[in-house]
């Protein structure tokens, strides 16, 4: 490719923040729950290059074919690669289009065809504008892309209150919350030069098992804990796992849980492990095997904080949840799904049209 940027380019990063800030000088975006994608496209040559700066044409022809028809001739894109289904986003769609069966990719293309959201402009045609301020390469994206049919571009505001609009309302449809841009700022490939605010919660759930560290001899230290939610039926299923501990912490967990360690019926083994429920070892189009765990009479509750869910019901922690605190004043059976918070229904194709459209 002949541009001024060639792949692999690292896209610029954000580092969490607490709350959105009342100062001028930011621009605010929706934050996209998808793949970060990077676009070249030089003439009929075109590569959608990961955050990883792996290249993803493979998985989503019909994204390659819409930007080959729509796009200038020569032009470099930072954004972000999406799935809709059911009028908000889904990650879970759009992980199934990372597949090595090519048919499979292509019948998935055709049922649920992924977006391109674009929301930064690095390069169009001899000129490279990785040195210019985020609002002069905004007002330069706005012109190229403000008609385009093959491109989302991303809405955007300099208002602190309609961003704070848009991270509660914008949740409805599936996104993650809310980036922001110091206006003045040039794009730094690689770096945390951007902030994010992110919706954080708490949920009480039940501990159902444990993996040991994977670096350790098995019983010494405690990789992660293992979660459960019961569903209206009073059902327990696996809905993600607690880590990240500083390694005295992994130690004194693999003591303190031992006495809690059964070889009794559990609810995600034997005859259980066959009626439907969510479960921990289950392989995955990820994996092909199951991950090795231990099972724990479950009778702890503890407390995690959790940005969001994703999946149908029954649905499971997003990302690895962080341990709050044990409680003890809590009764397992209580610890349920109708804790987890579920924001008002919002069109994502609202978001994309930069129009207000609830759903009910």
């Amino acid at each position: 490719m002949a541009l001024p940027l060639s792949p692999p380019v690292k896209p610029m990063l954000a580092r969490p923040v607490a709350k959105i800030p009342d100062s001028d000088g930011m621009l605010f975006e929706p934050k996209w729950d998808g793949f970060r994608c990077l676009v070249f496209r030089d003439g009929t040559e075109l590569t959608l290059q990961s955050r990883s700066g792996k290249p993803l044409n493979r998985y989503f022809p019909e994204v390659c074919e819409r930007l080959l028809d729509t796009l200038p001739e020569r032009i470099v894109l930072d954004g972000e690669l999406v799935v809709a289904a059911q009028r908000r986003l889904s990650f879970d769609a759009l992980t199934q289009r990372v597949h090595p069966a090519e048919s499979r990719v292509h019948l998935l293309a055709e049922q649920a065809p992924a977006r391109y959201v674009a929301f930064d402009l690095l390069a169009v045609e001899d000129m490279a504008y990785l040195d210019r301020p985020t609002s002069a390469r905004r007002h330069v994206l706005v012109e190229l892309l403000h008609d385009n049919q093959g491109v989302h571009l991303t809405p955007a505001t300099e208002d602190p209150g309609t961003a704070r609009t848009w991270f509660t309302l914008f949740e409805g449809a599936g996104l993650d919350g809310v980036i922001g841009k110091p206006a003045g700022d040039p794009y730094a490939p690689g770096k945390r030069a951007l902030f994010k605010y992110k919706h954080t919660r708490t949920a009480d759930c039940v501990l159902g098992g444990l993996r040991w560290h994977a670096d350790t001899e098995p019983g010494t230290a405690v990789g992660s804990l293992l979660l459960g939610l019961h569903d209206e039926h009073g059902v327990l299923h696996h809905v993600g796992v607690v880590g990240s501990f500083a390694a005295a912490r992994r130690r004194e967990l693999a003591s303190e849980l031992h006495k809690l360690i059964t070889d009794e019926p559990h609810p995600w083994l034997g005859e259980h492990a066959e009626d439907g429920r969510r479960l921990p070892s289950a392989p995955t189009r990820w994996r092909s095997g199951e991950l090795p765990w231990v099972p724990l009479r479950p009778e702890r509750v503890v407390e995690v904080g959790y940005e969001h869910t994703e999946g149908a019901h029954p649905a499971r922690l997003r990302h690895t949840a962080q341990f709050v605190c044990w409680r003890p004043d809590r009764d397992p059976d209580s610890c349920g799904y109708a804790q987890l918070e579920q924001p008002a229904r919002y069109d994502v194709d609202a978001v994309l049209n930069g129009e207000v459209r609830p759903t009910h």
